[in-house]
């Protein structure tokens, strides 16, 4: 009675004994070719589990194809596998694509790190494609369903139209790169470090390490100032007075000395181009004004840096015995009693 099926499930093992064997035989390979900095290969990880899957289901076949099945029940066991497969490599690579994007924005591959609106983004763009592909193989009509889809998507936009806004939004950062994760922006009110960029606000991380959460059409809407673009380096200028009786040569070469020796005792000064003093344009009432001006590596580093100068710079014009000058103005005050009217009587 079970004879008829002793062949398909020798079928069955053989097939799927070769399959595992070839699976294995590329795992290794793959993972001595492609290994990350831990030895493991996240990429790899993730289809590890699926493949076996896909092995079992090509044994599956395999026995369908030989078993005496009528007609009918082998056309279903057929479809059901076509859609686990569909549905298990439609996962698989979704997750591959999100691991392989999120990769390549840690090496900056990219040109920058990834936001979290371009992993969403790239997953369900595989998604959608996959769920096509089932359908279509499942003999569902895919245009009658797209056209019932953009009617009801024409009323789903009117009723969601914040949210859509801060969508689309959000795909106009991504494709214009006004701002990147890691960069320091002022957006508006707010300014800190960009975490994120979602599919419905954009992240802001404060100095005082709080977060801001921003929607993406208020960002699209405001002005950005990104202080990383071009480049995170950027130039810092510090005002000091000094008396006329100074000479200014004596000036400009005291603060260009002290810049110089802060370089490699001060973190985010930087060296190239060097610092530069000058005498600014005008004359004050009591003291002239000089400029040092000299480059630091990013825009919170000027903090630091400027504080460290000035007490530098101070303790330098104390040692030569000079007076860093303070804004003043003369007022005289004229008593005017005299003039005033005698009082009535």
């Amino acid at each position: 009675m079970y004879w008829p099926f002793v062949w398909p499930g020798l079928t069955f093992v053989a097939v799927t004994l070769a399959a595992l064997l070839v699976r294995e035989v590329a795992f290794r390979a793959l993972g001595r070719w492609r290994s990350g900095p831990d030895g493991r290969t996240p990429a790899l990880d993730v289809v590890r589990i699926p493949s076996l899957l896909w092995c079992l289901v090509a044994g599956i076949a395999a026995a369908i194809e030989i078993a005496p099945l009528p007609g009918r029940a082998a056309s279903l066991l057929n479809l059901a596998l076509i859609a686990s497969i569909i549905l298990s490599v439609t996962v698989t690579v979704a997750n591959v694509v999100g691991i392989a994007i999120a990769r390549a924005g840690d090496r900056r591959a990219l040109g920058s790190p990834v936001t979290g609106l371009a992993q969403t983004s790239a997953r369900g763009t595989v998604f959608i494609v996959g769920g096509l592909v089932l359908l279509g193989a499942l003999g569902v009509q895919i245009t009658p369903l797209l056209t019932a889809l953009g009617v009801g998507g024409l009323a789903v936009a009117l009723a969601l139209q914040d949210t859509l806004s801060n969508l689309f939004a959000g795909l106009h950062l991504l494709a214009d790169k006004p701002i990147r994760v890691g960069d320091y922006v002022k957006i508006g009110d707010t300014e800190g470090f960009v975490v994120d960029v979602g599919w419905r606000s954009t992240r802001v991380r404060l100095l005082q390490n709080s977060v801001v959460i921003v929607p993406n059409s208020n960002v699209a809407k405001s002005t950005i100032i990104n202080y990383d673009l071009p480049e995170s380096r950027m130039a810092l200028t510090l005002r000091v007075r000094a008396d006329y009786a100074v000479d200014p040569e004596r000036i400009e070469t005291l603060l260009a000395e002290e810049a110089a020796r802060a370089v490699p005792e001060v973190p985010g000064l930087l060296a190239d181009p060097p610092a530069r003093a000058m005498l600014i344009p005008g004359f004050g009432e009591t003291t002239l004004e000089y400029s040092l001006t000299c480059h630091v590596v990013r825009f919170v580093d000027q903090f630091p840096v400027q504080h460290e100068l000035r007490k530098r710079i101070l303790r330098r014009f104390r040692a030569e015995g000079l007076a860093m000058m303070a804004p003043a103005r003369v007022v005289n005050v004229q008593d005017r009693t005299d003039d005033r009217p005698p009082p009535r009587a």
